[in-house]
């Protein structure tokens, strides 16, 4: 679809601080009009590092958690993390009680977060349309 739209896609890799300074280069180089960064632990705990690099170079990023929106990332769509760890609690509870872990029904997130900073759209001068700022379920200003 990405070449349907005239766009090409860039799939890049990160597992160390350097890998990450490495695909930036890369983005830099090939002149990226946009990143979407997906899931990984890693990428969670170099969230200010990611948001910094993506406003630092202007390349406006989708991240997964809104964790990575209120280091400074532009907008974010995942689910709802604390949802998650308050279904963890459930069923640790569960399992203290004596439920077999085997028999709990795995779980999918239902929950989604859109979650968008405004601060760092204007930095780099976008404007979001008013309906995706209505379907937001948090605007940081």
């Amino acid at each position: 679809m990405p070449r349907a739209l005239g766009r090409n896609v860039i799939m890049l890799a990160a597992s160390t601080e350097g890998d990450i300074d490495t695909a930036f280069a890369k983005l830099i180089q090939q002149r990226a009009g946009g990143l979407i960064v997906g899931t990984d632990p890693f990428l969670l705990g170099a969230r200010d590092k990611l948001a910094r690099l993506a406003a630092q170079h202007a390349i406006p990023t989708m991240y997964f958690l809104r964790e990575f929106v209120e280091a400074g990332g532009l907008m974010s769509y995942g689910p709802d993390i604390r949802r998650g760890y308050r279904q963890a609690g459930v069923y640790a509870g569960y399992i203290l009680k004596g439920a077999n872990p085997a028999e709990l029904p795995v779980l999918l997130p239902t929950n989604f977060l859109l979650s968008v900073n405004l601060r760092t759209t204007r930095a780099l001068g976008l404007t979001l349309p008013a309906t995706l700022l209505a379907l937001a379920d948090e605007v940081i200003e």
